[in-house]
C-alpha cells in the first residue's frame, strides 16, 4: 500500500462493556461474557426459549444518549445506536469529535449482517398480529442495513464517502478493508470503520436455531466438545488516518493496518472451504510480510462449530507451514460471542490491545483439545507473547472471507 495507514482510535461495545478498555479488560481476566437468556417473543410466537447469548449491557442507550441526545439515537435500531456508541468513544480517542477535519476527508464504512432486525420483529408482530395497518413512520429507515452508517455521519457532521457492507459474519472486516482503500487511493484522509450487530430477538434466535449452528450452554472454540456458536450483540469501530495526516496533529498512533486478504469460497452456503479460508489468510499475511515472522498473533473467526474450528486449524497450517504452531491463536468469541457482522471489528480492537500490552488472551469454556485442531491455542491463562502483528479472520456463511493485518 502506498500511504500507511495508522490506527488513531478505538471503541467497542459488548456484553463485556461499555468501552474497548473495559472489553480488552473482560478478555485479559478470562471473564465471559456468555449466560442464558430467556427469549420470549410475546403473544403471538411459541413458547419462550432459553438460549446461550451475550447481550450489550444494561443501559448502554440512555448512557449514550446522555452524552450525545436523542436526536439521532432516539430515531434508530439498537444495532445502529450500538454503532453510534462505538463510533463517538473511537473518535473521541482519536481526538476528532467536533474536528473540522471530518467534514468532507472523512469516510465511513460499518459492516452488519442484517440490520434492524428488533424493528423488523415488532413491525411484524403489528402487522401480522394486531393486524394493524399502521406502521411507525421510521420502520423503514431503522431496518435498513445502511441506517447505522448514515446515524454516525449525522451526529459527527461527516461528508465524505459514507456506505454499509453486508457480508454476513464477514461484514465489518470487509468495511475495514473498504475504510482502508479510501484512504488509500486518496478519497478520504480519515475512515471511521466497523460493525455492529444486534440480532438476539426472539424470531431471529429462531432461525439460527434452526440452522443448528447455537451451543446448548456457551461457545468453546476448538475445544473437542465444542457444539456451536453463542450468538451475541454489540458493536466496535477503529479510526483509520492516513499516517502522515494523523503525525502532522500530533495525534497517538496506536498501530498500523497492513493490509487485508479477501476470497470466496463459491461453494456451500454454510459449509468453509479450505482453499477460500486459506486464500484470504495467505493474501493478507503475503501483503502485510507476515509469511517469515517469528510469531505473529492470530485472532481466529473461531466460532465453536465443529466444522469451522476444524477448518480454521487447517487454514493456519496451510499458509503457515512448518511455522504455524509458532503462531498463538486466540479466539474471543469464547468470552464475547459472536456479533456476526460486528465480531471481526471487535476481534481487531481486542487484538491491537493484545499486541500493545504485549499479552495473549485466553480461549475460555475449553475442557479438551481436539487432535484435528492442531494449533498453539492459548488456553488457561494470559500468556505473555513477542509479536507485534497480528492476523484477524472474518469466515461467513456463503463462503465470504476476509483477514485483516495490524501491527502495534
Amino acid at each position: 500500500m502506498s500511504r500507511r495507514i495508522a490506527v488513531t482510535g478505538l471503541g467497542a461495545v459488548s456484553a463485556l462493556g461499555a468501552t474497548a478498555a473495559a472489553n480488552w479488560q473482560a478478555v485479559r481476566e478470562g471473564r465471559c461474557g456468555i449466560t442464558l437468556h430467556r427469549f420470549d417473543g410475546g403473544p403471538y410466537a411459541p413458547e419462550p426459549v432459553i438460549i446461550p447469548a451475550a447481550l450489550a449491557p444494561e443501559g448502554f442507550s440512555a448512557a449514550a444518549e446522555a452524552r450525545l441526545g436523542r436526536k439521532i439515537l432516539g430515531s434508530v435500531d439498537r444495532f445502529a445506536q450500538l454503532a453510534v456508541c462505538a463510533a463517538y468513544e473511537a473518535l473521541e480517542s482519536a481526538g476528532l469529535v467536533d474536528h473540522e477535519a471530518l467534514a468532507e476527508r472523512t469516510g465511513v464504512v460499518l459492516g452488519h449482517g442484517q440490520g434492524g432486525q428488533e424493528t423488523l420483529e415488532k413491525s411484524y408482530e403489528r402487522y401480522f398480529g394486531l393486524r394493524s395497518q399502521r406502521m411507525h413512520p421510521a420502520t423503514v429507515p431503522k431496518i435498513m442495513v445502511s441506517g447505522a452508517v448514515s446515524a454516525v455521519a449525522m451526529q459527527f457532521g461527516i461528508h465524505g464517502p459514507v456506505f454499509a457492507t453486508s457480508s454476513a459474519c464477514a461484514s465489518s472486516a470487509h468495511a475495514i478493508i473498504q475504510g482502508a482503500g479510501l484512504i488509500h487511493t486518496g478519497l478520504a484522509d480519515v475512515a471511521v470503520v466497523g460493525g455492529s450487530e444486534a440480532i438476539a430477538t426472539p424470531g431471529c434466535m429462531s432461525g439460527w436455531q434452526a440452522v443448528q449452528a447455537l451451543a446448548a450452554q456457551t461457545c468453546r472454540p476448538f475445544s473437542k466438545d465444542r457444539d456451536g456458536m453463542a450468538m451475541a450483540e454489540g458493536g466496535a469501530v477503529l479510526v483509520l488516518e492516513d499516517y502522515a495526516h494523523a503525525e502532522a496533529r500530533g495525534a497517538e498512533i496506536l498501530g498500523e493496518f497492513l493490509g487485508g486478504g479477501m476470497s470466496s469460497d463459491a461453494g456451500h452456503i454454510t459449509q468453509p472451504s479450505l482453499a477460500g479460508t486459506s486464500a484470504a489468510m495467505a493474501r493478507a499475511a503475503r501483503a502485510a510480510g507476515l509469511l517469515d515472522d517469528e510469531q505473529v498473533l492470530i485472532s481466529a473467526h473461531g466460532t465453536g462449530t465443529p466444522l469451522n474450528d476444524r477448518n480454521e486449524a487447517a487454514s493456519i497450517h496451510a499458509v503457515f507451514g512448518e511455522r504455524a504452531r509458532s503462531h498463538p491463536v486466540i479466539a474471543t468469541k469464547s468470552a464475547h460471542g459472536h456479533l456476526i457482522g460486528g465480531s471481526a471489528a471487535l476481534q481487531a480492537v481486542i487484538a491491537l490491545h493484545a499486541l500493545r500490552e504485549g499479552a495473549a488472551p485466553p480461549v475460555l469454556n475449553f475442557n479438551a483439545p481436539d487432535p484435528e485442531c492442531d494449533i498453539d491455542l492459548v488456553v488457561g491463562q494470559l500468556r505473555p507473547i513477542t509479536a507485534r502483528r497480528a492476523l484477524v479472520n472474518a469466515f461467513a456463511f456463503g463462503g465470504l472471507n476476509a483477514s485483516l493485518a495490524f501491527a502495534a
